[in-house]
């Protein structure tokens, strides 16, 4: 495993990490309201586009209108619970908002950002 997959493993858990490679929380506020043009014509996304700005609250998907549970930890303590999971919405996610997959740094900051709310 990629060291920092693993340090968004231990992020998510709650240890402590070496600074340097923790995720940047602010970093991922931006990234979570940057507008992406993912090609094929599809309509500009961002994170905002189905979670909302609140993340306390419930999101609905675009495309399915599929509700989608509250991801902040606040108030849905089973969000960033388990890894596989974290990774597997974090991979599908990325590649419909930006087109592609997520850095490891930009995957910590995302939960950075998330443990945050």
């Amino acid at each position: 495993m990629n060291p920092l997959n693993r340090c968004v493993l231990v992020l998510m858990a709650g240890l402590p990490i070496p600074s340097a490679l923790a995720g940047d929380a602010a970093a991922g506020a931006a990234a979570w309201v940057a507008e992406h043009r993912p090609g094929g014509g599809a309509p500009v996304r961002s994170c905002v586009t189905c979670h909302g700005d609140d993340l306390t609250k419930p999101g609905r998907h675009a495309v399915t209108g599929k509700a989608i549970e509250p991801l902040a930890p606040s108030v849905n303590p089973e969000r960033l619970s388990d890894p596989a999971n974290v990774e597997k919405w974090l991979r599908r996610n990325c590649r419909w908002t930006l087109g592609r997959e997520c850095t490891a740094t930009e995957k910590a900051d995302f939960v950075a950002y998330i443990k945050t709310q």
